[in-house]
C-alpha cells in the first residue's frame, strides 16, 4: 500500500480511539451477524440523513477549492452522493422495509447531528484542508473497517443479514476513492499546510474520530 503520510500520522496521534472506532461492537456485530436489527435499521435511517449533510461537506469542499482540479472532483463527488450513493442506500434500505418517506421523516439523532455539523464548522472555520482531514475517519475508516471485518476470524459471512454491507465497503470501487482521500490529504497537506498545522489537524482528526465512534453507539444505544 502507498505510504499516506499525513493520513498515518494523524492516525497514530489516536490510536486508542481509533481502534476503538474501527473495532467497535457495533461493528463487530455486523461481522458475526449479531447486531440487533433494531439497531441496524436506526443507524440506516441516520445514515440517510448523514449523507445528505455529506453532500453539503463536498460541496462546501468545491467552494474551498483553489484549483479546478479539486473544483471539478468535489462538483463530481456531489453527484455522485445525491445521484448515485443516496439513490443506492434508499434501495438498500427498501429490502430492509425502510422507505425514504420514513427516512426522510426520521428525527435526526443528537450524534449524528453533532458529527455532521462539526464537520462542517471545521469547514467553514478553516479551508479545504481542514475540511477534508475531518471527512476522513468517515471516507477512510470505513474502509479500514471493512478491511478489519474481512480479516477478522469472528466475522461470518455466509448466512450473515450484514454481508451486503460489508462487501460494499470491502469492494475495490470503495476502497479506491477512500485511499484516493488519502492521497488527496497529502497533496492538500503539500499545498497549504506546513508543519505548524499538524497539531490542530491532528485534534480535527481526534475529534472527528470520536464522533464516528458515537454514531456506532447511537445505534448500540438504541436497543440497550
Amino acid at each position: 500500500m502507498t505510504d499516506y503520510s499525513l493520513y498515518e500520522t494523524l492516525k497514530a496521534g489516536c490510536s486508542g480511539d481509533w481502534a476503538a472506532y474501527v473495532e467497535h461492537d457495533f461493528v463487530r456485530g455486523l461481522g458475526d451477524g449479531t447486531l440487533p436489527r433494531a439497531s441496524f435499521e436506526y443507524y440506516l435511517r441516520q445514515d440517510y440523513l448523514f449523507l445528505i449533510h455529506f453532500a453539503r461537506a463536498h460541496a462546501l469542499a468545491a467552494f474551498q477549492a483553489e484549483s479546478l482540479e479539486d473544483l471539478r472532483q468535489s462538483a463530481k463527488t456531489v453527484s455522485a452522493i445525491i445521484d448515485g450513493e443516496m439513490q443506492l442506500h434508499v434501495a438498500y434500505c427498501a429490502q430492509w422495509g425502510i422507505t425514504e418517506d420514513q427516512m426522510a421523516a426520521t428525527p435526526e439523532d443528537p450524534a449524528n447531528m453533532a458529527y455532521t455539523r462539526y464537520v462542517l464548522e471545521r469547514g467553514l472555520a478553516g479551508d479545504g484542508l481542514d475540511l477534508a482531514v475531518a471527512l476522513a475517519p468517515c471516507i477512510v475508516g470505513y474502509a479500514e473497517v471493512a478491511a478489519f471485518l474481512l480479516s477478522s476470524p469472528d466475522t461470518i459471512l455466509d448466512d450473515n443479514p450484514y454481508r451486503e454491507w460489508i462487501e460494499t465497503y470491502a469492494d475495490e470501487d470503495y476502497q479506491d476513492v477512500a485511499w484516493g482521500h488519502a492521497s488527496h490529504l497529502d497533496r492538500l497537506m503539500a499545498a497549504r499546510g506546513g508543519p505548524g498545522r499538524i497539531a490542530a489537524l491532528s485534534k480535527t482528526f481526534h475529534d472527528a474520530t470520536r464522533l464516528e465512534i458515537g454514531f456506532w453507539q447511537m445505534g448500540v444505544d438504541r436497543v440497550s
